[in-house]
């Protein structure tokens, strides 16, 4: 099978990402294996390919925002699942046995594996996942709209939870990539007010076109104060920027993955019992609940189409801020 397979990390610029013929997958017991359709490129990739992240392994093949359909299965797991067109998130397996998973708190367990991080992931034609990380997906999204909805998506939807949003409520966007798109057609769906920071007018723009009540800087001031916040661009200084726009009580969520450092604040705008929170990953409930709800509303997303070969480029235009909404590649 062809696979875009990291084995130095780099800059994006350097093109570490190399196409390369391997030996098509097995998928082993309680394993289903994938015929990738479709796979997202994440910002999580970027930090991956230029190192950002310390990697448990190489050489590795990124990609963890999978759609495709299950041609082949292992022992343990159903025949009936073949021809099953599934998609495939960043959380590969935990251990199901320490406090975290026992709590539901999954994500946090310290023996979870990632896809395209651990194990080998969607940059590929074919890749091999745990039974219950291969989730069936509505029929009423295709494909290429799935595809973000398996990180960006979820992460987004974890984060609006863990803000603790409520309908009628305001809650603030910063930035207004790929999670902040689903993050917001969720939010319209629970009734809330959605107000949206973005340096970009390109993005303010569409955020606008997607219903948000009102957009600007993080240096603007808002018509009102929010009642919650999602931090998406890993930027630090969005943090005392994004309290200084929150009432007390409020809650302010950071969706990243990494983040460059948080600049020192004054205690006041932290007082009034206001809660700065991480947002660690997701679990299986939540890609449920996610997909559950698209199949009850569709999400739309904005995805931009490129071939397998050409993930090296993607990923830096998307560090150069260069891609609108998503990307995908495909085999």
């Amino acid at each position: 099978m062809k696979a875009m397979q990291l084995t130095d990390t780099a800059p994006v610029e350097e093109k570490p990402l190399k196409l390369v013929e391997m030996p098509v997958p097995e998928p082993g017991p309680g394993q289903a294996r994938i015929k990738v359709s479709v796979c997202g490129v994440c910002h999580t990739d970027l930090h991956t390919v230029e190192g950002d992240l310390d990697l448990p392994q190489l050489p590795i093949i990124p990609g963890h925002e999978i759609v495709g359909r299950i041609d082949k299965v292992g022992d343990g797991v159903p025949e009936s699942r073949v021809g099953e067109r599934v998609g495939s998130p960043w959380l590969y397996s935990t251990c199901g046995e320490c406090e975290f998973c026992k709590q539901g708190n999954e994500n946090l367990c310290k023996r979870a594996r990632f896809t395209g991080y651990h194990v080998n992931g969607g940059y590929a034609e074919y890749v091999v996942v745990p039974e219950d990380s291969a989730y069936t997906l509505p029929e009423a999204i295709p494909d290429a709209e799935a595809a973000p909805l398996m990180c960006g998506g979820v992460i987004g939807y974890r984060a609006l939870v863990l803000s603790e949003a409520k309908a009628g409520q305001i809650l603030g966007l910063y930035g207004f990539g790929n999670s902040a798109h689903v993050t917001i057609q969720v939010a319209h769906y629970l009734k809330m007010r959605v107000f949206v920071f973005s340096r970009a007018p390109e993005n303010r723009r569409l955020a606008e076109e997607m219903g948000a009540e009102w957009t600007g800087t993080a240096d603007d001031e808002p018509p009102d104060l929010l009642h919650s916040g999602i931090v998406f661009a890993p930027a630090g200084a969005l943090v005392p920027a994004a309290l200084r726009h929150l009432r007390p009580g409020g809650t302010l969520a950071l969706a990243g993955i990494t983040m460059t450092d948080i600049p020192s604040f004054p205690y006041e705008i932290l007082y009034g019992e206001r809660t700065v929170r991480s947002v660690a990953n997701s679990t299986h409930k939540d890609v449920k609940e996610l997909l559950d709800f698209a199949g009850k509303s569709p999400v739309k997303t904005e995805v931009t189409k490129f071939p397998l070969r050409d993930a090296n480029e993607v990923l830096r235009l998307m560090k150069e801020s260069k891609i609108q909404g998503g990307a995908i590649l495909y085999p």
